[in-house]
């Protein structure tokens, strides 16, 4: 099958490797130049494990193309995706101008039939919107070409995005027409060799399902992170509380880690639509607006410990960053904790130094010089009155305790992500805050 994906960021990208490698003809598409020309030579412009290996062995077997406008590929495609960001705006609400910018050109050029699928996450109605503005650019230019719009929202988790693309759990299709949901089948049946996972919906249902996935997970970690403080105020494990719950069937265990706070691309701004969505229906979506006040309460969870620790005596103190993406596994620091806490580190007169396996670039992008970058992970730690884990990368898991000692100043940790035993810390001279 010959496609077109319109917009090269994470989702874009990572969907159209993988349709390439399942053998589908791909065009890559997006406006900005120096992206493509960096894709046409093989650079990827994001970390993702295993992504750039593919998108080469796939350029070099002519499966994956690069373009700049959808005209210029529109006329040999079965299906168009719009993959084009959905950035939150100040009021929560979705920013959708580049998604109704897709649909105007997909109707500028659109010549015979096509299938136009959001890949996008967008609000509930928004399917509809873009059959007008489509069915508007066809009318100005006096034509009559048939087309149908389709949802099929993207459940990639970063860090492991193709293999969540290649053997996904679930293939949500929003769509009311029969030669669609056909056109679609048969783009995803070398995905479902193993069994049928596709699920077919009406359109607003499919736009609805990828909000509300993103908001129960993150209302999972919120209410976690509740339970997680309440924990430290009784003198109750987290860690043992955890297991117990999720030991439970019901329950299960995913998405019950306590820690310093959730941010990405996709949770935080997914939560704001989805309440907007609901204030604009005359609704309050009381729950959720709980999960992101306790969110954004979570991320600053570090900085007080350490005030506490040192009685708000805090100025001029060193402290050693480990962690600075959102999550492991991705250089992605939109809505990271580690940017709350440096800024609070920042207007506590504290000096911050910081190490990241791989988001080092973009934190430099984001906080200019205003900390130090360092070497690795001991040479963040050295001279400093305190370290905080943040972000769980492999390489954090087993630290030598002993060169911590001889490279730190005070010997205090605080644990963001629960990853480290507390006796064992202890055990080796370091005063250990974890959370809960």
């Amino acid at each position: 099958m010959n496609i077109a994906i319109v917009g090269t960021g994470y989702v874009g990208l990572v969907s159209g490797v993988c349709f390439a490698e399942m053998g589908a003809d791909v065009t890559c598409v997006d406006i900005n130049s120096q992206k493509i020309r960096q894709l046409q030579e093989g650079i990827v412009p994001i970390y993702e494990p295993g992504l750039e290996e593919m998108l080469r062995r796939n350029i070099e077997a002519e499966r994956l193309h690069f373009a700049t406008s959808l005209e210029e590929c529109i006329d040999s495609v079965q299906i168009v995706f719009s993959a084009v960001g959905t950035p939150p705006m100040e009021d929560g609400s979705a920013d959708l101008s580049q998604v109704w910018e897709v649909a105007r050109a997909f109707g500028r050029s659109v010549k015979r039939y096509t299938l136009l699928v959001t890949k996008s996450t967008v609000p509930v109605g928004t399917a509809e919107k873009i059959r007008h503005i489509v069915e508007q650019e066809l009318s100005a230019r006096g034509e009559n070409v048939e087309f149908e719009v389709a949802s099929n929202p993207e459940f990639l988790k970063e860090g492991a995005a193709i293999k969540d693309f290649m053997a996904p759990d679930r293939v949500v299709v929003g769509t009311t027409s029969d030669e669609a949901r056909k056109i679609m089948s048969r783009l995803y049946k070398p995905f479902m060799l193993s069994g049928e996972r596709m699920i077919f919906t009406d359109v607003r249902s499919a736009e609805m399902i990828k909000y509300a996935a993103n908001s129960m997970l993150a209302t999972r970690i919120s209410f976690m992170n509740d339970i997680a403080n309440l924990c430290e105020k009784v003198g109750a494990d987290v860690n043992m509380v955890r297991k117990g719950i999720g030991a439970d069937n019901r329950i299960g265990k995913k998405f019950l880690y306590a820690g310093c706070g959730f941010g990405g691309s996709c949770f935080p701004k997914d939560i704001r639509a989805l309440i907007h969505t609901a204030k604009q229906h005359g609704c309050r979506m009381e729950v959720l607006e709980a999960v992101e006040r306790v969110n954004n309460q979570q991320k600053r969870i570090l900085f007080e410990k350490l005030l506490t620790h040192y009685n708000g005596d805090i100025a001029s103190k060193v402290v050693a960053i480990w962690g600075l993406s959102f999550k492991p596994e991705t250089d992605d620091m939109r809505e990271a904790p580690s940017l709350v806490v440096i800024e609070e580190l920042l207007k506590a007169c504290c000096q911050v130094r910081v190490y990241d396996p791989i988001a080092m670039d973009s934190c430099r992008e984001i906080l200019g010089e205003r900390v130090t970058y360092c070497n690795d992970k001991y040479d963040a730690a050295l001279g400093a009155d305190a370290l905080m884990l943040i972000t769980e990368w492999k390489e954090f898991r087993m630290p030598s305790y002993a060169v911590l000692r001889s490279v730190m100043r005070e010997c205090v940790i605080f644990d963001g992500r629960n990853i480290y035993d507390k006796e064992e810390a202890r055990e080796q001279g370091f005063t250990y805050y974890k959370i809960g």
